[in-house]
């Protein structure tokens, strides 16, 4: 009798063990469905799974908003108290001499020092200190209020209130405008391409932008991102390949696209070499095969003063300059480059950069620029 109890016992228990087994097995997945679950369970923080990596891929398209860049007028009015600040004391100094009850032959010596020192140059300053000792003696200026505007009048004239700054940005017969930057290593170049970009975008152009910088190798990355960022595409090639052929694409891809400017950023050349140069007359020569270059834009260092100078007047034997663009004017107080650098070029300064921000480029305004030195 417990022999059969025992037998009895051992078959219950054994069903509910199989009984259980059997349940479990019904109600597990499908091998494939679990291996899925268990993949997708895991985690490897540097190789994400695909579809996890799509999903954060799609939500950063979703977020990410093309950048509406400032208007010129909003640019100005920021730049100009910039502009102030940095050259308030050549203003301070000048008004200082004119504001004096006698002015003897030195104080007008003094006058002179002053702008020679801020880089206005020999020959304008003669003209800007002979024209003022005129007025003065003529109309017989003697309080400082008078002096002032008489020399705010003499500025402007001087710095050339009747030049041309607009940027030659239209092309003829369906074609884009087409704007080479050119100027020497170090002066801001690339960056000012992409704030170039900025400004055209404001003015509702349609742009593309030539990385034909093949030589610095973070060049077409920086002149991407810069597009990227207001929704404008680059041409780009290989790293050391032939720039000519980068400015001939972009040209290209302005004609096809229906663009209206192609801002063709070139290789910072260094001015002293003439193998460098000549290429650079290459490029430009190049890319009339596609359309005439409307604008070639000198960007120049205010900080680098009478080497400047320099520079642009070979880039001028080179490339026909048309106008010029001066980076880092809020970090000298020698903004007598400007009078300086259309002397010595024979073209206007169209556009300043007085700091480090994307919308920190603004079309050089002649009466702005005064205002500023003499605030």
């Amino acid at each position: 009798m417990l022999v059969l109890l025992i037998a009895a016992g051992v078959l219950v228990l054994g069903g509910g063990i199989a009984l259980v087994i059997a349940r479990g097995r019904r109600e597990l997945p499908p091998p494939e469905v679990l291996d899925a679950i268990t993949e997708e369970e895991i985690e490897h923080p540097e190789h994400p799974e695909p579809h996890l990596e799509d999903e954060s891929d799609d939500s950063a398209r979703a977020t990410t908003t093309i950048e509406r860049p400032e208007a010129a007028q909003g640019r100005l009015v920021r730049l100009r108290a910039r502009l102030a600040r940095s050259q308030g004391s050549l203003g301070k100094s000048l008004l200082a001499v004119l504001g004096r009850a006698d002015l003897d032959d030195a104080a007008w010596e003094e006058l002179e020092d002053t702008l020679l020192a801020a880089d206005v140059g020999v020959g304008p300053t003669t003209e800007l200190v002979n024209a003022l000792r005129t007025r003065v003696r003529v109309e017989g200026i003697d309080d400082p209020e008078r002096a002032k505007a008489a020399l705010r009048d003499e500025l402007v004239s001087l710095v050339g209130n009747d030049l041309d700054r607009t940027l030659q940005a239209s092309g003829g017969e369906g074609k884009p405008g087409v704007v080479l930057v050119v100027g020497v290593n170090g002066t801001g170049k690339t960056t000012t391409v992409g704030k170039l970009a900025r400004v055209l975008v404001a003015d509702d152009k349609t742009v593309v932008l030539g990385a034909a910088d093949t030589f610095r190798a973070s060049a077409a990355d920086q002149l991407q991102t810069w597009g990227e960022r207001v929704g404008v595409h680059t041409v780009r090639g290989p790293e050391g390949g032939d720039p000519a052929s980068v400015g001939f694409e972009s040209v290209k891809k302005g004609i096809e696209d229906g663009i209206d400017v192609v801002l063709v950023d070139t290789a910072g050349r260094l001015h002293t070499k003439a193998g460098l140069m000549d290429e650079l007359g290459k490029v430009k020569r190049v890319v009339e095969k596609q359309a005439p270059v409307t604008e070639v834009l000198l960007v120049i260092d205010a900080t680098t003063g009478q080497n400047g100078l320099t520079q642009a007047r070979v880039f001028g034997e080179v490339v026909d300059v048309t106008g010029v663009v001066l980076t880092k004017l809020d970090g000298t107080a020698k903004g007598g480059i400007v009078i300086a650098v259309q002397r010595e070029l024979g073209v206007p300064v169209k556009f300043v950069g007085l700091g480090e921000g994307a919308d920190d480029l603004a079309p050089f305004d002649v009466e702005e620029f005064v205002d500023a030195l003499l605030e």
